[in-house]
């Protein structure tokens, strides 16, 4: 199986500035000498607790991180397959990244935020379009309809704003713009954790008919391990920056090897109605 992606000893740290001349004064090392391959059509899961460093991870990958931050260092390799080759996209510039960008894209966690409030549907999905492609006004139309169908919406809805869809519509309309430029890798930041757990089956699943038909292979970031047992071919614990195990994710939940992969694994809740009955019982008992 080929490896599109390929990170070699990647670390991501942030400077902390103090004093009245705001001098840096230390670091936060957000991400700590992570190496992992990501294979065609696969979709390997990154789980860990809040502040483990699984977000930024995603962001530095995509290499967006000194936009919003230009003081952050960052260290290593990140190597996209691109037409048969090996292109180490860490250190490109703006102009440099942008023929790679449409290969790599992003579904961002909060629907809510992730969509231009001024912006009607088919504008906020024919945005990728008009930056990276040539195509013309009607083909342009024609793909957002096609788009929009695949992620079960209708053409006849891409003239509204996102304030009039619900949370589960948005972020399928972030999923369409998300594979406007057919990418080849998606990175899935916690995409279902701002919506309601019966929202989130349906998004799971189109996720996943959507990777078998188009070969898409996914990072998919969460916190929530039901979440990615279902979805993930592979899994990667990360504890404070580190990537402490990564392994398939059968291996993963019937013999984990970190300690702290044992330490989430038991505070996956388990659904037992017997035990509610007694607990219900223990709580109605006379002192």
């Amino acid at each position: 199986m080929s490896s599109l992606l390929k990170i070699r000893n990647l670390s991501v740290d942030f400077p902390i500035f103090g004093g009245v001349f705001q001098r840096s004064i230390g670091a936060v090392n957000a991400v700590k000498n992570v190496s992992f391959n990501l294979n065609q059509g696969e979709t390997l899961g990154i789980v860990g607790e809040s502040g483990s460093g699984k977000s930024t991870l995603g962001k530095a990958i995509l290499n967006v991180l000194k936009l919003t931050a230009p003081d952050v260092k960052i260290n290593g390799d990140i190597y996209l397959e691109s037409n048969n080759e090996n292109v180490n996209i860490l250190n490109l510039s703006r102009p440099e990244m942008r023929p790679y960008r449409t290969d790599i894209q992003m579904i961002f966690q909060d629907p809510y935020s992730s969509l231009n409030p001024r912006m009607i549907v088919r504008d906020i999905i024919q945005e990728p379009l008009d930056i990276n492609t040539r195509l013309s006004s009607r083909e342009k139309k024609d793909k957002v309809n096609w788009l929009l169908n695949k992620v079960g919406l209708t053409p006849e809805q891409s003239g509204r704003y996102p304030h009039e869809f619900s949370g589960g519509q948005r972020q399928r309309i972030g999923i369409a713009r998300s594979l406007a430029t057919d990418p080849k890798i998606i990175i899935a930041d916690e995409p279902v954790s701002a919506l309601d757990v019966s929202i989130q089956a349906q998004i799971i699943n189109l996720m996943m008919d959507l990777q078998e038909e188009f070969n898409l292979s996914i990072i998919f970031i969460a916190h929530d391990l039901s979440v990615v047992k279902h979805i993930s071919d592979r899994v990667g614990v990360m504890y404070l920056g580190e990537l402490v195990e990564i392994n398939d994710t059968k291996k993963i939940f019937s013999n984990p090897s970190h300690e702290y992969t044992k330490t989430l694994l038991r505070a996956i809740p388990e659904p037992n109605p017997e035990g509610r009955e007694v607990r219900k019982a223990n709580r109605l008992k006379p002192i």
